[in-house]
């Protein structure tokens, strides 16, 4: 699925009717099947970017295209069919802690199944093996049966991202997916979606916290500050000067990336020689 940003801002569903808009961006576009990672200080728009992609958030200025339909100028039902056609994975998945995971997961086909299917597969699950291979390829396929809330936190978090991969959907929006994971989880994960999606052609745009993870997997980076583009690069021309700049004021957030020359620790301070006296 093709992206056109335009001119376009958005403000908090919360905010009053004249607030400052949190999202500013004058241009984006993303081609059918591209991969992207959003990255940027705390605060920057991210998941407000996102939500505006999943027509979840009315822009207040600008235009939105999805395969150079406006979705909020379309017919109710053709709005309808483009969400069908996209997934949003929330950094926390909304999953019942009751359900079995085996049905958290098949709740990603839910948009494109009738009503009496949705109200089945509660109660029998119709596509078993499909779910299992959704979680083994994050290593999950143990816990098929478990109940959701007798699961860690960070297996709930890729138990939503196993969710994305049966889902029927051309544009993936995954928000913050390694927030609990451990590194090597982390690098698991990112490696089963880019892939996946490059397998089906999918367009995928992710945002991360994590620095080293979008260069090391994406290879476009677009950086997020107040709202606004600050650059929209391959990721083989984001700097570390370019990652300074978005990270002002904020350079806690990098701590994540590998050393640079304005990263660069202080020289450590020689250990005390301990003296015995006799």
């Amino acid at each position: 699925m093709k992206l056109a940003l335009q001119s376009l801002q958005a403000r908090h569903p919360a905010a009053a009717p004249r607030a400052a808009p949190v999202l500013r961006v004058a241009h984006l576009d993303v081609r059918a099947g591209e991969q992207l990672a959003v990255i940027g200080p705390s605060g920057a728009g991210k998941t407000t970017l996102l939500q505006v992609l999943a027509c979840a958030l009315l822009p207040s200025v600008g235009t939105l295209r999805l395969d150079g339909i406006d979705p909020w100028a379309a017919r109710p039902a053709a709005l309808q069919a483009l969400r069908r056609a996209l997934f949003l994975a929330p950094q926390v998945p909304p999953l019942p802690p009751r359900q079995r995971v085996v049905t958290a997961v098949l709740a990603g086909r839910l948009p494109h199944e009738s009503l009496w299917a949705s109200l089945r597969s509660l109660f029998y699950p119709h596509d078993i093996p499909l779910a299992h291979q959704a979680l083994a390829a994050f290593d999950l396929g143990d816990k098929l049966f478990e109940r959701v809330d007798r699961i860690s936190g960070g297996e709930r978090q890729r138990v939503g991202l196993a969710r994305l991969l049966v889902a029927q959907a051309s544009l993936w929006l995954v928000d913050e997916p390694l927030s609990a994971l451990d590194p090597t989880r982390a690098r698991q994960a990112l490696h089963t979606l880019t892939h996946t999606a490059q397998a089906r052609g999918a367009t995928l745009v992710a945002t991360l916290h994590q620095v080293d993870m979008a260069l090391a997997h994406f290879p476009r980076i677009v950086g997020l500050r107040d709202g606004a583009v600050a650059f929209d690069l391959p990721t083989a021309e984001v700097t570390p000067a370019l990652l300074h700049a978005l990270y002002a004021q904020h350079l806690d957030e990098l701590t994540t990336v590998a050393p640079v020359p304005w990263m660069e620790a202080p020289a450590a301070t020689p250990a005390p020689v301990v003296m015995h006296c006799r």
